[in-house]
């Protein structure tokens, strides 16, 4: 468990969501969480949020970062890994989701990440041809 002495900060550089990508990744209903390991040297936890165009308009992806920002600051300062970035990537239905929901959820996937237990590694994605079609 992380103390509360631990400083936070917030992800702002495109190089960390990408390193973030190449740790750990555990899915839950309303978000996937990336948790990087050792990404931070003075010891601070990280974290970053993100929700594609996908999910829905600027507003409905605004509300749904701040409701994720508000859980990660609430449950890193106990449940997060000390010196690693915790990376939100937001989902379809995470913004119907209830915040107690959530808040499980984040729990959760914080104590699989912990334990080094993620998901099942990403099928890599086919080239695309000529036309911009998958094969």
């Amino acid at each position: 468990m992380a103390d509360a002495g631990v400083p936070i900060a917030t992800l702002r550089n495109r190089s960390d969501f990408l390193a973030a990508n190449r740790g750990l990744r555990v899915a839950r209903p309303g978000f996937v969480l990336l948790v990087r390991r050792d990404a931070s040297p003075d010891g601070a936890i990280r974290f970053g949020v993100t929700v594609t165009k996908k999910i829905g308009n600027a507003v409905v992806r605004n509300r749904m970062k701040r409701r994720f920002r508000a859980l990660l600051r609430d449950a890193l300062p106990t449940a997060g890994i000390a010196g690693a970035d915790h990376v939100l990537i937001g989902r379809e239905g995470g913004i119907e989701r209830d915040f107690a929901a959530l808040r499980g959820e984040l729990a959760e996937a914080l104590d699989r990440a912990k334990s080094g237990k993620g998901d099942a590694p990403r099928k890599p994605r086919q080239p695309r041809n000529a036309k911009g079609k998958r094969p």
